[in-house]
Protein backbone atom coordinates (compact mmCIF):
# COMPACT_ATOMS: atom_id res chain seq x y z
CA UNK A 1 0.00 0.00 0.00
CA UNK A 2 1.48 3.40 -0.92
CA UNK A 3 2.34 5.77 1.88
CA UNK A 4 -0.10 8.66 2.04
CA UNK A 5 0.41 12.09 3.54
CA UNK A 6 -2.36 13.38 5.78
CA UNK A 7 -2.92 15.89 8.57
CA UNK A 8 -1.88 14.70 12.02
CA UNK A 9 -4.64 13.66 14.39
CA UNK A 10 -4.55 13.64 18.21
CA UNK A 11 -4.56 9.83 18.14
CA UNK A 12 -1.20 9.87 16.25
CA UNK A 13 0.72 11.26 19.23
CA UNK A 14 2.16 8.01 20.60
CA UNK A 15 3.15 6.74 17.14
CA UNK A 16 4.84 10.06 16.31
CA UNK A 17 6.73 9.97 19.59
CA UNK A 18 7.92 6.48 18.63
CA UNK A 19 9.05 7.71 15.18
CA UNK A 20 11.00 10.47 16.93
CA UNK A 21 12.75 7.92 19.15
CA UNK A 22 13.46 5.51 16.29
CA UNK A 23 15.09 8.32 14.25
CA UNK A 24 16.59 10.32 17.12
CA UNK A 25 20.24 9.37 16.63
CA UNK A 26 21.01 11.32 13.42
CA UNK A 27 18.26 9.38 11.63
CA UNK A 28 18.96 6.07 13.39
CA UNK A 29 17.30 4.31 16.33
CA UNK A 30 18.00 6.21 19.57
CA UNK A 31 16.22 3.77 21.90
CA UNK A 32 19.46 2.73 23.61
CA UNK A 33 20.38 6.38 24.21
CA UNK A 34 17.10 7.42 25.86
CA UNK A 35 15.80 5.06 28.56
CA UNK A 36 12.98 7.59 29.08
CA UNK A 37 11.13 6.74 25.86
CA UNK A 38 8.95 9.85 25.86
CA UNK A 39 11.69 12.46 26.38
CA UNK A 40 12.61 13.01 22.72
CA UNK A 41 8.96 13.17 21.69
CA UNK A 42 8.13 15.68 24.42
CA UNK A 43 10.94 17.93 23.20
CA UNK A 44 10.76 17.54 19.41
CA UNK A 45 7.17 16.48 18.59
CA UNK A 46 4.77 17.36 21.40
CA UNK A 47 5.03 21.16 21.25
CA UNK A 48 4.17 21.17 17.53
CA UNK A 49 1.15 18.93 17.99
CA UNK A 50 -0.04 21.13 20.87
CA UNK A 51 0.77 24.59 19.51
CA UNK A 52 0.80 24.22 15.69
CA UNK A 53 -1.55 21.31 14.87
CA UNK A 54 -2.49 22.85 11.50
CA UNK A 55 1.17 22.49 10.40
CA UNK A 56 1.56 18.84 11.46
CA UNK A 57 1.62 16.21 8.71
CA UNK A 58 1.84 12.43 8.98
CA UNK A 59 3.24 9.86 6.57
CA UNK A 60 0.83 6.92 6.95
CA UNK A 61 2.13 3.63 5.55
CA UNK A 62 -1.21 1.86 5.92
CA UNK A 63 -0.47 0.56 9.40
CA UNK A 64 -0.25 4.01 10.97
CA UNK A 65 2.18 6.89 11.32
CA UNK A 66 5.63 6.11 9.93
CA UNK A 67 6.86 9.68 9.70
CA UNK A 68 6.01 13.31 10.28
CA UNK A 69 6.71 16.83 9.11
CA UNK A 70 6.05 19.49 11.73
CA UNK A 71 6.23 23.25 11.27
CA UNK A 72 5.97 26.49 13.17
CA UNK A 73 4.97 29.64 11.31
CA UNK A 74 6.87 32.12 13.50
CA UNK A 75 9.80 30.58 15.34
CA UNK A 76 10.14 33.38 17.90
CA UNK A 77 6.45 33.28 18.87
CA UNK A 78 6.52 29.48 18.93
CA UNK A 79 9.47 29.51 21.33
CA UNK A 80 7.73 32.06 23.56
CA UNK A 81 4.57 29.91 23.62
CA UNK A 82 6.65 26.84 24.48
CA UNK A 83 8.25 28.65 27.41
CA UNK A 84 4.85 29.74 28.71
CA UNK A 85 2.70 26.70 28.15
CA UNK A 86 4.76 23.65 27.12
CA UNK A 87 8.18 23.50 28.79
CA UNK A 88 6.97 23.93 32.41
CA UNK A 89 4.87 20.76 32.19
CA UNK A 90 7.57 18.87 30.29
CA UNK A 91 10.21 19.88 32.85
CA UNK A 92 7.95 18.61 35.62
CA UNK A 93 7.52 15.27 33.80
CA UNK A 94 11.25 14.95 33.12
CA UNK A 95 13.19 16.25 36.14
CA UNK A 96 16.96 16.44 36.11
CA UNK A 97 18.14 12.95 36.99
CA UNK A 98 21.57 12.66 38.65
CA UNK A 99 21.64 8.99 37.60
CA UNK A 100 21.09 9.80 33.92
CA UNK A 101 24.05 9.63 31.58
CA UNK A 102 25.02 10.23 27.98
CA UNK A 103 22.53 11.73 25.54
CA UNK A 104 19.61 11.58 27.95
CA UNK A 105 21.52 13.48 30.65
CA UNK A 106 22.61 16.09 28.09
CA UNK A 107 19.08 16.64 26.79
CA UNK A 108 17.67 16.90 30.32
CA UNK A 109 20.30 19.49 31.17
CA UNK A 110 19.40 21.54 28.07
CA UNK A 111 15.67 21.16 28.73
CA UNK A 112 16.02 22.62 32.23
CA UNK A 113 18.11 25.61 31.09
CA UNK A 114 15.62 28.24 29.83
CA UNK A 115 16.59 29.51 26.42
CA UNK A 116 18.94 26.62 25.66
CA UNK A 117 16.54 25.12 23.11
CA UNK A 118 16.16 28.38 21.16
CA UNK A 119 16.96 28.27 17.47
CA UNK A 120 19.31 30.89 16.02
CA UNK A 121 17.63 34.12 14.98
CA UNK A 122 17.21 33.94 11.19
CA UNK A 123 14.96 36.87 10.18
CA UNK A 124 14.84 35.92 6.48
CA UNK A 125 13.61 32.44 7.44
CA UNK A 126 11.04 33.06 10.20
CA UNK A 127 9.41 29.63 10.04
CA UNK A 128 11.01 26.31 10.90
CA UNK A 129 10.27 22.61 10.53
CA UNK A 130 11.19 19.10 11.63
CA UNK A 131 10.82 15.98 9.53
CA UNK A 132 11.55 12.37 10.43
CA UNK A 133 10.71 9.21 8.50
CA UNK A 134 11.17 5.59 9.46
CA UNK A 135 13.70 3.86 7.26
CA UNK A 136 11.22 1.71 5.34
CA UNK A 137 9.49 4.76 3.80
CA UNK A 138 12.63 6.74 2.96
CA UNK A 139 13.73 7.22 -0.62
CA UNK A 140 10.34 6.92 -2.28
CA UNK A 141 9.46 10.60 -2.48
CA UNK A 142 7.33 10.74 0.68
CA UNK A 143 9.63 13.24 2.40
CA UNK A 144 9.59 15.52 -0.64
CA UNK A 145 5.77 15.36 -0.85
CA UNK A 146 5.43 16.17 2.85
CA UNK A 147 7.78 19.12 2.73
CA UNK A 148 6.31 20.55 -0.46
CA UNK A 149 2.87 20.46 1.17
CA UNK A 150 4.26 22.05 4.33
CA UNK A 151 5.93 24.79 2.23
CA UNK A 152 2.55 25.59 0.68
CA UNK A 153 0.86 25.73 4.09
CA UNK A 154 3.57 28.03 5.46
CA UNK A 155 3.59 30.27 2.40
CA UNK A 156 -0.22 30.60 2.39
CA UNK A 157 0.02 31.64 6.05
CA UNK A 158 2.41 34.46 5.13
CA UNK A 159 5.86 32.97 5.70
CA UNK A 160 8.74 34.33 3.63
CA UNK A 161 11.14 31.50 4.43
CA UNK A 162 11.70 28.36 6.47
CA UNK A 163 14.76 26.93 8.20
CA UNK A 164 15.71 23.68 9.91
CA UNK A 165 18.58 22.22 11.85
CA UNK A 166 20.20 18.91 10.99
CA UNK A 167 22.75 16.84 12.85
CA UNK A 168 26.19 17.28 11.26
CA UNK A 169 26.52 13.48 11.16
CA UNK A 170 23.39 13.11 9.04
CA UNK A 171 24.94 13.64 5.61
CA UNK A 172 22.06 11.96 3.77
CA UNK A 173 19.53 14.38 5.23
CA UNK A 174 21.73 17.35 4.37
CA UNK A 175 21.92 16.19 0.74
CA UNK A 176 18.13 15.69 0.65
CA UNK A 177 17.48 19.23 1.89
CA UNK A 178 19.91 20.73 -0.61
CA UNK A 179 18.14 18.88 -3.45
CA UNK A 180 14.95 20.63 -2.31
CA UNK A 181 16.67 24.01 -2.63
CA UNK A 182 17.78 24.63 0.96
CA UNK A 183 21.00 26.60 1.38
CA UNK A 184 23.49 26.43 4.24
CA UNK A 185 23.03 29.28 6.72
CA UNK A 186 25.24 28.54 9.71
CA UNK A 187 26.78 25.71 11.68
CA UNK A 188 27.27 24.98 15.37
CA UNK A 189 29.48 22.31 16.94
CA UNK A 190 26.91 19.61 16.20
CA UNK A 191 24.26 21.01 13.84
CA UNK A 192 23.90 22.69 10.48
CA UNK A 193 21.11 25.18 9.85
CA UNK A 194 19.70 25.43 6.34
CA UNK A 195 17.09 27.77 4.90
CA UNK A 196 14.69 27.97 1.98
CA UNK A 197 12.94 31.14 0.75
CA UNK A 198 9.20 30.64 0.25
Amino acid sequence: MPTRVRPAEPSDRDALYEVCLLTGDAGRDATALYPDRSLLGDVFVGPYLALCPDLALVADDGTGAAGYALGALETVRFEQACELSWWPEVRARHPVDPAASGDQAALLEVLHRPGALLAPLLPDYPSHLHIDLLEHIRGGGVGRRMLELLFVLLSESGSSGVHLGVDLRNIGAQQFYRRLGFVDLQATDDALYLGLPL
